[in-house]
């Protein structure tokens, strides 16, 4: 395996159609620096709200009310069901359905008005296709993570006279999140690497500071390697930090 591993990196290197000079020109581009720090924004951003939005549909999937978990169940099928691609090109594309967007109070006055184009800017299009498609994701691994709490220390807490919020904060949320934190930790891998999918709407991300450099200059293939550079260096960042919250949550499981 080293011999070929070897053998391949050798074969990389040493080929001059890789044009490592150009690599190493465009790896501090200024624009691929930006693109960089916008793609590592809407990841944080995205997981964070998929992460709250996702624990309410959770919520509400295991609720007994036949109407609210149907809701919920029918909201994971639909953004899993469809890729992220076309979820962020209907959002970005809105405004051919709804010209306008308002808000307003049944059979009475409109309460606001706005053109969508001016509401649905490429930047909103992006958190909210990459936000609700995560929801989706998140719902399921919070889910899993409720479901394998033993129901006998809930009522042991009923018992004591705890209540919800003091239940949820002290007993379950200590429990469930050591098995919740690693595929949350994946999502949010994910999520970096699927923030690529929004240069589809001519958002100055990673991926589109790329695209824009080697549509002028012709270099693709070294400017592709430029992207791949800093992916690699974000989702190895990323990976530390997962590890360090997983120690960290870890410690009471170990001890036990």
């Amino acid at each position: 395996m080293l011999v070929v591993l070897g053998t391949v990196a050798w074969a990389v290197v040493s080929n001059p159609k890789m044009s490592w000079d150009i690599v190493g020109q465009y790896v501090f581009h200024p624009a691929i620096l930006n693109g960089l720090v916008l793609t590592c924004w809407l990841t944080v951003v995205t997981t964070f709200l998929g992460l709250i939005v996702g624990v309410v549909l959770a919520v509400m999937r295991m609720s007994p009310n036949i109407f609210v978990s149907g809701m919920s169940g029918l909201y994971v099928w639909f953004f899993r069901g469809t890729p992220l691609l076309v979820q962020l090109i209907m959002l970005y594309n809105l405004a051919s359905l709804f010209p306008t967007l308002s808000v307003s109070i049944p059979f009475g006055p409109t309460l606001f008005s706005a053109n969508t184009n001016a509401v649905i800017t490429p930047y909103v299009a992006a958190i909210l296709g990459l936000c609700l498609h995560e929801a989706a994701y998140m719902a399921e691994i919070v889910r899993g993570g409720l479901l394998s709490f033993d129901k006998g220390q809930r009522h042991a807490a009923d018992a004591l006279g705890m209540t919800t919020s003091q239940k949820f904060v002290h007993i379950v949320l200590p429990q469930v999140m050591p098995s919740i934190i690693p595929p949350i930790g994946n999502q949010l891998i994910g999520m970096l690497k699927m923030t690529s999918l929004v240069s589809v709407i001519a958002l100055s991300d990673l991926l589109y500071s790329v695209q824009l450099i080697y549509s002028r200059n012709y270099q693709t293939l070294p400017l592709l390697l430029v992207a791949c550079f800093w992916y690699l260096v974000a989702t190895t960042a990323l990976s530390g930090v997962q590890r360090l919250v997983e120690s960290r949550f870890g410690k009471g499981l170990g001890a036990r």
